[in-house]
Parts: structure tokens; sequence; C-alpha cells
């Protein structure tokens, strides 16, 4: 799955604060992830983030 800093990722089970998109400010083998909910900052092991992928909104800007 080719995922990039600036992508927006939206899962298939909701953040507790109720939002279900994130923005990637880290890749590698873990995401940095935002939620565009609170704010709330996590980091993840990617082969779990890319289980839980809807889709992926790319960075237009790049």
């Amino acid at each position: 799955m080719d995922i990039q800093v600036g992508d927006i990722l939206t899962m298939k089970k909701p953040h507790p604060c109720g939002d279900k998109r994130w923005l990637v400010l880290r890749t590698g083998a873990d995401f940095r992830l935002r939620c565009l909910g609170c704010g709330h900052e996590l980091m993840t092991p990617r082969f779990k983030a890319e289980k839980n992928v809807r889709t992926v909104q790319k960075n237009l800007s790049t």
C-alpha cells in the first residue's frame, strides 16, 4: 500500500472522539498519525495501520 506523509487515512473503526480520519505525519516501519477530530497523536506499526485502512486520500500538494 502506497501511503505518504500528508495523506489522510479513513479507518474502519472510529477513534473514541468519533472521527475516523487520520493525518499521516511519519512513515516507515511505524506510522505516526494525528486524529483529525481531537488532534491526538500516536505511533502504530505499519502492518496494523494498513490492515485497518478503508480509504486513502492522497496529499495533492506533492
